[in-house]
């Protein structure tokens, strides 16, 4: 039975030269994988960026006064014209125990000068009633011929120079009274007499309807000419401000369509680009490098029922989209690379890969549109790396989904 034991040895053998061959057999790459789709792409610019209103209005002091204190509130609801708040005339000063002395000797000193006054016009009227009833005598002695003609001439001149002294007498009195008034009120009034009722008042009125977007200054107190008081404006009619890169700023073009995302809806909103500003500023960015920012305005086109519950300064999320293209042939980027020159992929055909060369049109950092090399419903290798070459064996392990279009 010797043969029988060396059949048994002979498929001992044979079984361990198969698990050795099978042990090291090649084995294919394992890869992830993805579609191509034919679908739509956009090429886009995600920036952050806030709403503002339109058209605000800073409401400021016309003139120095004493504001009384805001009845307003942030949101509160105004109309066109309608008075915002008055100011009242400056407070006097308080007066201390040597400016009220002071005061109390202007007073005097005026009071004075009034009665000297006083007794200055009486003389200059006694003055001038003689000359007028010497003039009257001389007149009548000269039609007479009793007197010379050159003594009417000199009678009339001092009739008239009396007369002259009687009015100058009478304006000294009543400066000396107005002077005995202003010292009279400066005294009368200061800051501890009653200011509940003021003569003036002046009325701050709002130059257009809206709401209160902003109180500057809402205690009651002395304001200078020109000061902000209260910042309005209609927050129904808003846009979004944005600052982009300069690069990403020269493609961006009036009238280009924007996508509003991450506002706090549940669903996007749309715009156009009204204004891309002529002048970029400079901007350290979170990781404090410097970068040349622009802004860029666009307005809400989207019903204003959709986005009512947003105000000013809220944060959005806009896309503007600077290419849109449908029923093209798409490829996720990951899976582009170099080769001779052009862009390459490799394609997954009876389990090896094989390598395509693509020509490439447009392309928005995940997806890429395919002008010639592939066909919708192939599969293509995502991330390959230096083991993968034409002809490799590789099996899918994953299958990546492609990005949708934004």
């Amino acid at each position: 039975m010797a043969w029988k034991r060396w059949v048994a040895i002979g498929l001992v053998a044979l079984a361990i030269g198969l698990l050795i061959a099978w042990g090291y057999r090649p084995r294919p790459a394992l890869v992830e994988g993805a579609r191509v789709t034919r679908g739509t792409l956009q090429v886009t610019v995600v920036e952050e960026g806030k709403t503002r209103v339109t058209d605000r209005y800073l409401v400021s002091a016309p003139v120095a006064g004493y504001a009384r204190r805001l009845p307003w509130r942030v949101g509160d609801a105004v109309r066109r014209g309608q008075v915002l708040l008055e100011l009242e005339p400056l407070r006097p000063q308080t007066l201390d125990p040597r400016t009220r002395a002071e005061a109390e000797a202007r007073v005097a000193a005026a009071e004075a000068a009034l009665r000297q006054a006083q007794e200055r016009r009486a003389a200059a009227e006694v003055d001038a009633a003689f000359w007028e009833a010497e003039l009257a005598r001389v007149r009548q002695l000269a039609s007479s011929g009793d007197v010379p003609k050159d003594r009417l001439e000199r009678t009339e001149t001092e009739a008239r120079r009396s007369a002259a002294s009687r009015r100058a007498a009478e304006h000294a009195v009543q400066l000396a009274a107005a002077e005995l008034e202003a010292a009279r009120a400066a005294l009368a009034y200061s800051a501890a007499a009653s200011a509940s009722n003021p003569t003036e008042l002046v009325p701050v009125r709002a130059p257009a309807a809206g709401r209160v977007l902003r109180i500057l200054r809402e205690s009651e107190g002395v304001v200078q000419p020109g000061q902000p008081l209260l910042e309005i404006g209609d927050a129904r009619m808003l846009e979004v401000e944005t600052e982009v890169l300069s690069e990403d700023a020269v493609k961006i073009t009036p009238g280009m369509r924007v996508l509003y995302e991450r506002w706090g809806g549940p669903d996007l909103l749309e715009g156009r680009v009204r204004r891309v500003e002529p002048q970029a500023f400079t901007k350290i960015s979170a990781l404090g490098v410097e970068e040349q920012r622009v802004r860029v305005i666009s307005d809400i086109t989207s019903p204003p029922e959709k986005w009512e519950r947003l105000g000013d300064g809220y944060r959005v999320q806009t896309r503007f989209i600077l290419w849109e293209g449908s029923d093209l042939v798409i490829v996720p980027a990951s899976a582009l690379f170099r080769h001779e020159g052009g862009w390459a992929v490799f394609v997954v055909e009876q389990g090896q890969a094989r390598r395509r060369a693509v020509r490439i049109g447009q392309r928005n950092g995940l997806e890429a549109e395919v002008l010639e090399g592939l066909q919708a419903g192939q599969t293509v290798i995502t991330h390959p790396d230096s083991s993968i070459s034409d002809g490799t064996p590789v099996q899918v392990v994953l299958e990546a989904p492609v990005a949708p279009a934004a």
